[in-house]
This record gives C-alpha cells, sequence and structure tokens, in this order.
C-alpha cells in the first residue's frame, strides 16, 4: 500500500516542528491534518512538492510548508519532494525549463556561459529571464498536476488491488 511505502520515509513530525525554520507558523504546527497520510493528503503534498522544487528561489522548503499549511496537505512530504531539486538534479532541471520557457516564447535559446559577478547575473536575468521564469512555472505546473493525479491514481490501483486480493481468500 502506498501509505506503507510512504511512511517508512517520512521524518517523524516531532522533529519537523523543531526545526528552526519552520518556527515562523508557530502553533499552525499542531494541525493534526498536517501530519496524516491518506490519498488526498498525499496527492496535495505531492503537488505542492513539485510545483515548489521549480520554484527558482532558495527557501523553496519554507513556501512548501507555507502552501502545505495553507492547503492542508501532508507537511513532511511536501518539504521532502522539494529536494528533488537539490544541488546535483538542479542544473538539469533549471536548463529543461529554460528551455520549455524559450520554446513558448518562441525565443531562440542563448548559448550558455558562466561568469560569477553581479554584472553577468544582471545581464543575463534581462535576456533568459523571462524564458527562464516563464518554463519554471510551465514546468512547475506540469509536475504538480502529473504528481497530484499520478498519487491518486497508484494510491486508487493499491486499495482495489488489496480488495481483490482480499476476495480471492
Amino acid at each position: 500500500m502506498p501509505r506503507k511505502f510512504i511512511k517508512r520515509f517520512m521524518p517523524d513530525h516531532e522533529m519537523i516542528k523543531k526545526q528552526k525554520a519552520l518556527k515562523v507558523f508557530g502553533n499552525l504546527l499542531y494541525n493534526p491534518n498536517l501530519w496524516c497520510l491518506n490519498r488526498r493528503s498525499a496527492a496535495g503534498a505531492f503537488a505542492v512538492g513539485l510545483f515548489m522544487a521549480f520554484v527558482p528561489l532558495p527557501s523553496q522548503m519554507i513556501m512548501a510548508a507555507g502552501l502545505a499549511i495553507l492547503f492542508g496537505v501532508n507537511l513532511p512530504l511536501s518539504v521532502a519532494l522539494v529536494w528533488i531539486s537539490n544541488p546535483v538534479t538542479m542544473p538539469v532541471l533549471f536548463y529543461f525549463a529554460y528551455k520549455v520557457g524559450a520554446f513558448c516564447m518562441n525565443t531562440p535559446p542563448q548559448p550558455f556561459h558562466f561568469e560569477l559577478s553581479w554584472q553577468y547575473l544582471s545581464d543575463q536575468m534581462s535576456t533568459i529571464g523571462p524564458p527562464f521564469l516563464l518554463g519554471c512555472a510551465i514546468c512547475g505546473t506540469v509536475a504538480a498536476i502529473a504528481g497530484y493525479f499520478g498519487i491518486r491514481g497508484l494510491w486508487r490501483y493499491s486499495v482495489v488491488r488489496s480488495w481483490q486480493q482480499r476476495s480471492t481468500r
């Protein structure tokens, strides 16, 4: 069942409540709906986590926690799913998002070169910024929708399969 599989990888909710970065949410973390794991909360957590994985800001986990609280979905799962865009996968995901945005805006992709300076960053954000941000929004939305309906379908399939196995016994 997906619940057993997901619970193996979820951190303890007491450990998450003690995180300094999440103290800004105060007593909102004590809502029991944020910690239960059912089909609705898991699917919503996947949607929140996958969408926030494509947000190119450094505070993705805090924003994912805020959205999880706002929508009342599983908090640990939504925060953990943000780590799909970790330092190893982030260049690939964001380059793909840039290519998607450039394709949608019908602009030719700029050649890639990198310098570590503020001048370079400000120049590049004026040229590649709009396609990159549009691509991040599109990829995040598509990933969130696919994650939401994928988890709901997988959960439903698992429940139906377990019913069928029980009925054959």
